[in-house]
């Protein structure tokens, strides 16, 4: 092997290893929204178990959607720990999880 191509082999593996990285850290993200999200219905008095029911599960698409795209991540895990008090106003989705608080309580 002569050194050209050990400089292109080992381009390749640092290519191939960012790239492992760059979807790690989405899988790591989405996780870590979908417990922040969970967390949130938890708190606010809803069961998380309501995303699987069929109707809701299209609003629940968009709901995740929304968790994903937050900027207040930080504040999330904060309130969610109980360091911030009041309303979970800061969140995308407050107003989904308050009807969905409504809806189950009318059931």
């Amino acid at each position: 092997m002569n050194f050209s191509l050990t400089q292109i082999l080992t381009a390749m593996v640092m290519v191939g290893v960012g790239i492992a990285l760059v979807f790690a850290y989405r899988k790591y993200l989405a996780a870590s929204s979908e417990r922040r999200m969970r967390a949130m219905l938890v708190s606010v008095g809803v069961d998380p178990e309501i995303a699987s029911i069929g109707a809701i599960e299209t609003i629940m698409t968009g709901v995740r959607q929304r968790c994903r795209a937050c900027t207040s991540a930080d504040v999330c895990e904060r309130w969610l720990d109980g360091e911030i008090q009041g309303d979970n106003d800061f969140c995308p989705n407050a107003k989904v999880f308050e009807v969905f608080r409504r809806y189950r309580g009318a059931t």
